[in-house]
């Protein structure tokens, strides 16, 4: 009993009790951050979109999530919508840090499946984010590119002829604003369109919305 009392009394294991207690902090108070951001992000694109039907899927325990929206109201020229968050794990304090220098922010990613398909291919990628290693964009050799001021950052667009260049253009024009979007595309060969965004609590909505009536209207 002795003995045990007095490495109690040590400091290492005074150090390794309240490391082990700050940790254990930390994980409940970075999961709960990671959840209000989830949940922020994923009923903001609710109140948007409006869906008919959606299913959320867990995927990386409390840093991943994916989500299924359908959309089958008659004349709607977008069918579908897929949403993938990854967060960072603020859960961890101690590889949080790393992942920050690594991945930098949490990522939200959407695809929009377009019923008919867009006459032209168009990207529109702020240049810092266009050397991450998710928005590789395959067939650059065969698309123009600019680099154009949107608000305060520097974007890069690439285009396939001028109609997909003017609407590009024409949606800056009326968004001054990219907030927290980072990539906007229109592939037509997979009939899709493409959204990149920093999920931020109570701002998803405000950026998504004109990014999707926009790309409604292409669709029509």
């Amino acid at each position: 009993m002795f003995q045990h009392d007095y490495i109690a009394r040590q400091p290492v294991f005074l150090i390794f009790i309240a490391f082990s207690f700050i940790l254990t902090l930390g994980y409940f108070w970075g999961r709960r951050q990671n959840k209000n951001i989830f949940l922020s992000a994923f009923n903001d694109l609710v109140n948007v979109v409006r869906p008919d039907d959606q299913t959320f899927t867990t995927i990386g325990g409390v840093i991943g999530y994916h989500a299924n929206f359908l959309i089958t109201k008659r004349g709607a020229p977008i069918s579908k919508i897929d949403a993938t968050i990854i967060l960072l794990p603020r859960q961890s304090l101690l590889y949080f840090p790393i992942s920050r220098l690594i991945n930098r922010y949490d990522r939200l990613f959407l695809t929009f499946y377009f019923k008919k398909k867009p006459p032209e291919e168009g990207h529109l990628i702020e240049t810092r984010f266009s050397g991450f290693r998710r928005s590789h964009i395959t067939n650059t050799d065969h698309l123009q590119k600019e680099q154009i001021r949107w608000g305060t950052l520097d974007f890069l667009l690439y285009y396939e002829g001028e109609t997909v260049r003017s609407q590009f253009l024409r949606f800056i024009d009326n968004n001054p604003d990219p907030g927290i979007v980072r990539h906007v595309a229109i592939v037509p060969e997979q009939k899709k369109g493409f959204l990149f965004m920093i999920p931020r609590k109570k701002r998803v909505a405000t950026c998504l919305a004109p990014v999707y009536r926009w790309f409604l209207s292409l669709a029509q």
